[in-house]
């Protein structure tokens, strides 16, 4: 029999309100930087390809490589708000120093491991809000974590028109210091209106005996089953990746339109995505989360595939409703999927599930030169083949899961 006292049960709103300011400033501090990274290293720093090239791909690895310990520690001891902060904090310091520092070599050194640092924000906000939505509001975790999912949305979309105008206004010293205000806004929201949180109990169990014995397989899946499941999230975070590269070439020299329509494209779809990642979330309080997850990642098979056939420019509109479902099962209930996976380990989990974004984008880097020999209708081609290669490995992790809300 398992001890545990009841969970306390607190309104929902009163959770969500900071953590959603918190998920608003992070998302506009990565949104006002990301799109135009390549062309500040381009024009302010004057990189070549080649240094364009490797500081893109040494950034992301190096947040993995730093996000991944970080995640476990959040899970031993209750340090996570501190986490928040300091990571909040190493956000502002690059930001700052980016506002002034230009040689190539010195944003290398200094700046990669600061935003490494501070890309831990993403993750660990998802196991701060697991965390708290599990304490006040157990029933309503899933959906909690949609919505924040969908406030970070809602960064992607005002946040690089943003970027745009601070740009155009000042140049890249003004968009790095509206990096910097939103890291200091995260900072502030964790230092006033977050609580310290211990980390999860284990699970006791009545092992029939005078003491009562701490299970640590109760909660796990098997063991083959997190490794499958993240190389799973992979093969799905690919063809993202891949598809937005490919797909104003794909508009301009596939279906003879105007380039300018992918961002039409993307803005449909971005726009669907939204409404549909908060109906996952309200179905997730109704319905298991892997038939969910498994329905999105179908869609996502689907559109890519019609997207590899389609003979214009208006078959891929229409077919965005089917994509931007995907990625609202993939990004909203994802997290909490995996999440579910590990109970007792909220920071490793999300770490896990967010690492395999800049995976997926760097292994999206060699595809797209593939894409741009055979065609660019072809990398639709193979993001639906690499989706269903994902569909099927999470499906088959599903069967080796625990008995829980993700994998039942």
């Amino acid at each position: 029999m398992t001890l545990a006292a009841p969970p306390r049960q607190r309104p929902l709103t009163r959770a969500l309100v900071p953590l959603g300011l918190m998920f608003l400033a992070v998302g506009i501090s990565v949104a006002v930087i990301f799109p135009f990274l390549s062309l500040f290293l381009s024009t302010a720093v004057h990189a070549d390809p080649l240094r364009v090239t490797i500081f893109l791909v040494a950034s992301p690895l190096t947040g993995v490589l730093i996000a991944s310990p970080i995640g476990r520690a959040s899970d031993r001891w209750p340090i996570r708000r501190k986490i928040l902060i300091g990571a909040a904090l190493a956000g502002l310091a690059g930001s700052v120093a980016t506002m002034f520092i230009r040689d190539y070599y010195v944003l290398l050194a200094l700046n990669m491991p600061l935003f490494a640092v501070a890309g831990v924000l993403f993750p660990q906000s998802f196991a701060y809000a697991r965390q708290v939505l599990e304490r006040d509001s157990p029933g309503h975790a899933a959906m909690g974590i949609s919505a924040l999912r969908t406030v970070f949305s809602l960064a992607w979309v005002g946040g690089p028109a943003l970027a745009a105008v601070l740009l155009d206004v000042g140049g890249f010293r003004l968009v790095y210091a509206m990096a910097a205000v939103t890291y200091a806004i995260a900072a502030l929201v964790a230092v006033v209106w977050l609580e310290d949180i211990d980390p999860p109990a284990p699970v006791v169990v009545d092992a029939g005996g005078d003491q009562p014995v701490v299970s640590k397989d109760a909660s796990s899946p098997a063991r083959w089953v997190i490794p499958l499941t993240v190389v799973a999230f992979v093969l799905m975070q690919v063809p993202m990746t891949l598809g937005v590269q490919a797909l104003p070439l794909f508009v301009a020299e596939d279906l003879h339109s105007d380039a300018s329509r992918a961002g039409l494209i993307l803005g449909l779809c971005a726009a669907l995505e939204i409404p549909l990642m908060l109906g996952l979330g309200a179905l997730t309080t109704r319905f298991r989360l892997r038939p969910l997850l498994l329905i999105g990642a179908a869609c996502g098979v689907a559109y890519y595939a019609i997207a590899f056939v389609a003979p214009n420019i208006w078959v891929l509109a229409s077919a965005q409703i089917v994509n931007a479902l995907f990625i609202a099962a993939i990004s909203g209930v994802g997290i909490s999927y995996v999440q579910d996976l590990l109970p007792n380990e909220p920071g490793r989990a999300t770490t896990l599930y967010t690492n395999t974004f800049p995976i997926g984008s760097i292994l999206a880097g060699p595809l797209f030169g593939v894409a741009a020999y055979l065609g660019y209708r072809s990398a639709f081609g193979m993001g639906s083949a690499l989706l269903a290669a994902g569909l099927v490995l999470l499906f088959v992790a599903g069967v080796g899961a625990r008995p829980s809300r993700a994998a039942t």
